[in-house]
């Protein structure tokens, strides 16, 4: 351990120290703040900085709050107070987030909805929040239109906003920039009376195994959320934060946007990320911090490489899902002094983030938590005797629980079963209650840090799988089979095998775009080398193009229904047979031999 690293963990800490006397106590829910409060008082004493840059233009933090006050005050017109719900349909853009504060300035609260469903589960976020108008931008007119007929009877108003002007306003909707135009800018007295206890807005979990299900997100926790990570991110007015997540998720939002709203920092908004753009854009905005999920990281890191990578004014950034395998390559690549690598959830009650700086961890947590041990197979917490969670030693993955108290409320969903189905009761002791988070993590050693324990991601509990009497972590494998040399991108799931237990796995692989043809035999040989027979995905699938969510999360479902069958993929298919050592592909004979059961897994 080096003198260095000993002072800089101390200076960490100092820092943390600052910020955890800002956050804790929780202040009371009555307490009045919000939002819309800090910008307005931000209008007043840096009214000239800028808020929100967003494809070449700029907004000052007064300009933002003028705007946000006519949206407030248009909103007012239409008979929108304090508890009402609007649906919130637009890509990122200025409106997006006007939208946002101009509802927060009535007490009123946003239901933000991803802007890739259609059809049945965009109909179910708007009617699930009891949503009384929806805001639309013009970009998503065709999906508002797809259902309308279905929101008649629930919906007030469809409520269009431009944006290239491309689109007429539909004769089925009204334009809300009309109405805007008329609006005074002036702050609203409903204003001050808001407080921590409000709802903030909704945001809804990806509905990947089933309709999304909408998140309570109460002023109080997105606000010390926000505060929280732009203080570990080091961020005051001076700062840029470069944005392209979706705003309809809590990372792109309440951690990116809401960091600004709580330090008078700047945010740069993009519609969506490119990877090529990514270094001119921070260049061209002198952006130094960075919101991010893990895949974009992986992008970055497939683009050619250039000697000039490090030269950008990067110096810190925010995200989850950095994998440990890329870690320091993209740290050393791009230049960057802080990853603040967090651990998360929209609806939960927790949070994790690297405060002091380490690498390859999430970090630590002032909250009361334990990692339990969780049966795979059986899909449930391991309990004792006496019905008690029975906790795993260090550097064991565990279930993670946290415990559900006044200073860790968890606010849930709005469906009362989904919230009961995520509490774990008489865990620890008699009577207490914890928030299942449904993922697994490790307690590991990061060197020295004056005793705070550290975590480290490991994998959804879905997403674990067992094999041959052993649990696979799909996140593990996936870390593995990225480092050779052919590998764009790695989605590793389980699937059942007849006449076997557990579930085989099974790996979809994307190439880079200068591999060439896939080498069978030297990845036969690296699998063979890096993981052990129980962990080697028994099949492969070649694909062009990797299946993500809006947050950049790979998508397992119909890859999982789809597995190894031939006739249902047209994507060259492997397999590795029992014994071998060599992947080869599979056609329908002997996809038949396994369906049959005769295979010998």
């Amino acid at each position: 351990m080096g003198v260095r690293e000993v002072l800089s963990t101390f200076s960490e800490l100092g820092s943390l120290i600052s910020l955890s006397r800002k956050l804790s106590p929780p202040p009371p829910l009555e307490t009045i703040d919000s939002y819309p409060l800090r910008i307005e008082e931000y209008a007043r004493t840096i009214p000239d900085r800028p808020m929100m840059m967003f494809e070449g233009k700029t907004l000052t933090w007064r300009e933002y709050n003028a705007l946000a006050n006519k949206y407030a005050h248009a909103f007012k017109s239409l008979g929108i107070g304090k508890g009402d719900v609007v649906g919130l349909v637009m890509e990122n853009r200025p409106e997006f987030i006007a939208t946002i504060t101009g509802l927060q300035k009535l007490g009123a609260a946003p239901s933000l909805i991803n802007t890739n469903l259609r059809g049945r589960q965009l109909v179910h976020c708007l009617n699930v929040t009891s949503s009384k108008f929806c805001v639309f931008g013009e970009e998503l007119s065709e999906a508002i239109a797809e259902v309308r007929d279905e929101l008649a009877d629930t919906i007030e108003q469809c409520l269009f906003v431009a944006d290239t002007g491309e689109v007429p306003v539909p004769n089925w909707a009204v334009s809300f920039d009309d109405l805007v135009k008329e609006q005074p800018d002036d702050n609203l007295p409903q204003t001050q009376s808001i407080t921590l206890a409000e709802i903030a807005y909704f945001l809804f979990t990806s509905g990947t195994t089933g309709l999304p299900k909408a998140a309570v997100v109460s002023n109080r926790r997105t606000i010390m959320s926000s505060m929280s990570m732009g203080g570990a991110m080091k961020c005051t007015e001076n700062e840029r934060i470069y944005v392209t997540l979706p705003l309809y998720h809590g990372t792109g939002l309440m951690l990116g946007v809401g960091s600004a709203w709580t330090t008078g920092a700047c945010v740069i908004v993009r519609r969506k990320f490119s990877a090529s753009k990514f270094l001119d854009e921070v260049r061209e905005y002198k952006a130094n911090r960075f919101i991010y999920i893990g895949e974009l990281c992986r992008y970055l890191l497939a683009q050619p490489k250039r000697d000039d990578d490090a030269d950008n004014p990067l110096e810190a950034m925010l995200g989850n899902g950095l994998r440990p395998d890329i870690w320091m390559e993209f740290k050393e690549r791009f230049g960057l002094d802080r990853i603040v690598e967090f651990y998360g959830a929209s609806e939960g009650n927790v949070a994790f983030a690297n405060f002091l700086n380490k690498d390859k961890t999430v970090g630590l947590t002032p909250m009361n938590v334990r990692l339990v041990k969780y049966d795979i197979d059986a899909d449930e917490i391991v309990r004792d005797a006496d019905g008690r969670c029975i906790e795993v030693p260090k550097g064991e993955p565990g279930l993670l629980l946290a415990e559900i108290s006044e200073k860790a409320v968890f606010e849930g969903y709005t469906n009362k079963e989904a919230t009961e189905k995520k509490i774990v009761r008489n865990a620890i002791e008699g009577g207490d209650q914890w928030f299942n988070s449904g993922d697994l993590l490790k307690q590991v050693d990061v060197g020295f840090a004056l005793g705070f324990k550290h975590y480290q991601f490991v994998d959804r509990v879905g997403d674990t799988f067992r094999w041959r009497s052993e649990n696979v972590s799909t996140n593990e494998v996936g870390e593995i089979i990225n480092g050779f040399p052919q590998i764009n991108f790695c989605n590793v799931y389980g699937v059942e095998v007849p006449a076997a237990d557990g579930r085989a796995g099974m790996a979809a692989l994307t190439l880079l775009e200068d591999a060439g043809e896939f080498d069978v035999a030297a990845f036969s040989k690296f699998v063979n080398e890096q993981l052990p027979v129980y962990a080697r995905p028994v099949f492969l699938r070649l694909k062009r193009d990797m299946d993500v969510t809006g947050t950049m999360k790979m998508v397992k479902g119909d890859l999982r229904k789809e597995s190894y069958d031939v006739s249902q993929v047209s994507d060259p298919l492997y397999v590795l047979k029992p014994h071998a050592d060599m992947y080869e592909p599979l056609d329908a004979a002997y996809h038949d031999t396994i369906r049959s059961g005769a295979a010998g897994y």
